[in-house]
């Protein structure tokens, strides 16, 4: 990280994606935006004594760490803030980085045979409760109930697993 190249990368890289991450938890743009630069900041000041294996998942925590000293320190409730972490992971399958979507697929196998079937066709091919439900014929409600459920069992699978699992898989070097 002592390379200014490399940190200008990384910072051009990232910035974005954990600026929108930052605004998911705080939902306040200013504050999301001084969270993102205070972790630029500290990580050019400990560049010298710092060695990061993965940049995504360091940075990604370390903004989330803020987040929390933040609304620690303004005495905030923190599991309001977990819900948003994790509602932010689900609600951008997509976008995750490729690492992190093996872990969701994995997340994801966990789930009932039909459990998963409804939540990948209403999360990835983005048909409607009512679409899902005539598609499988079950009712709307039996729809709603599965991607509850689904979603549910992600969140608790995510709390587990969300910050420890990427330390250990994701063995890029930077």
């Amino acid at each position: 990280m002592k390379n200014p190249e490399i940190f200008e990368k990384a910072y051009n890289d990232y910035w974005k994606k954990l600026n929108a991450f930052s605004y998911t938890m705080t939902q306040d743009k200013d504050l999301a935006q001084n969270i993102v630069q205070d972790v630029f900041i500290d990580l050019w000041e400990r560049k010298d004594h710092i060695t990061i294996n993965a940049i995504e998942p360091y940075l990604f925590r370390a903004v989330k760490n803020q987040v929390f000293k933040h609304y620690q320190n303004n005495k905030f409730d923190k599991t309001i803030l977990e819900d948003k972490f994790e509602d932010y992971i689900i609600d951008n399958f997509s976008s995750i980085d490729p690492e992190l979507m093996d872990l969701l697929y994995c997340l994801l196998d966990k789930l009932p045979e039909k459990r998963k079937e409804v939540l990948l066709m209403y999360k990835f091919q983005d048909m409607s409760i009512d679409q899902i439900a005539e598609e499988l014929g079950i009712s709307k409600q039996t729809v709603k109930n599965q991607i509850s459920s689904a979603l549910k069992q992600l969140r608790e699978g995510l709390k587990d697993l969300a910050w420890l699992a990427p330390m250990i898989f994701f063995k890029q070097n930077f």
